[in-house]
C-alpha cells in the first residue's frame, strides 16, 4: 500500500490542532484502558489499518491482554469485559454507524446505567476524534505501523512484517 499524501505536511497547522484535540483525552474522565477498547473498536468499524495497529500496540503498551484484543470484534459475546467497557464499546458502535433514526433512548439508558454524564461526554468526544482520524488516515492509505518511531509504539513488541509478494510469503508459511 502506498500512502497518497502525507496530510501531516500538507496540513500541519490543522495536523497540530487534531493532536492537540486528541492530546486532551488524557484529561478525559474515562479511564485509559476502556479508550484503548474504543479507539481499537471504532477503527476495526471503519476499516483503519493505520489506526488499528497504532491502537493496538499502545493498548499492549497500556498492559492489555492479548487474549481481550482478539475478543473486542466479538465482545457482545465475550466474558472478558466489564459492564462499564461494554457500554463504551456499544456507545463506541452506535457513534460511529449512527443509525437513521439517531441513537435511541434505550442505547442512551443503558450506556448511562454504566457511565457518568461527564463520561458519557468525554467518550463522546473520543469517540468523535477516532473517528476522524480514521477517515483521513483511511481516505490517504495511511501505511499501518509507519509511524511507529514518532509514536512510541516499538517499545510495544509487535513487528510488522511486510511481504513484497506472495512467493516468499508462500516459502516462509511452507517452513512453518
Amino acid at each position: 500500500m502506498t500512502q497518497r499524501i502525507n496530510y501531516m505536511q500538507q496540513s500541519p497547522e490543522l495536523f497540530k490542532k487534531m493532536m492537540e484535540f486528541s492530546n486532551a483525552e488524557k484529561e478525559s474522565a474515562v479511564e485509559e484502558k476502556i479508550l484503548d477498547l474504543v479507539h481499537i473498536r471504532a477503527s476495526q468499524m471503519n476499516g483503519c489499518g493505520f489506526c488499528l495497529d497504532m491502537h493496538v500496540k499502545q493498548a499492549k503498551i497500556n498492559g492489555e491482554s492479548e487474549l481481550r484484543l482478539y475478543h473486542i470484534t466479538i465482545w457482545r459475546e465475550s466474558t472478558l469485559f466489564t459492564p462499564r467497557e461494554r457500554a463504551a464499546l456499544a456507545w463506541t458502535e452506535i457513534l460511529t454507524k449512527i443509525p437513521e433514526h439517531g441513537v435511541t433512548d434505550e442505547v442512551y439508558d443503558r450506556v448511562r446505567g454504566q457511565l457518568s454524564e461527564k463520561e458519557i461526554s468525554d467518550l463522546t468526544f473520543s469517540v468523535m476524534a477516532i473517528n476522524a482520524w480514521n477517515r483521513i488516515n483511511v481516505a490517504f492509505k495511511t501505511v499501518p505501523g509507519s509511524a511507529d518511531a514518532a509514536f512510541g509504539l516499538s517499545k510495544a513488541g509487535l513487528k510488522l512484517i511486510i511481504y513484497k509478494n506472495s512467493a516468499k510469503l508462500r516459502e516462509e508459511q511452507n517452513s512453518l
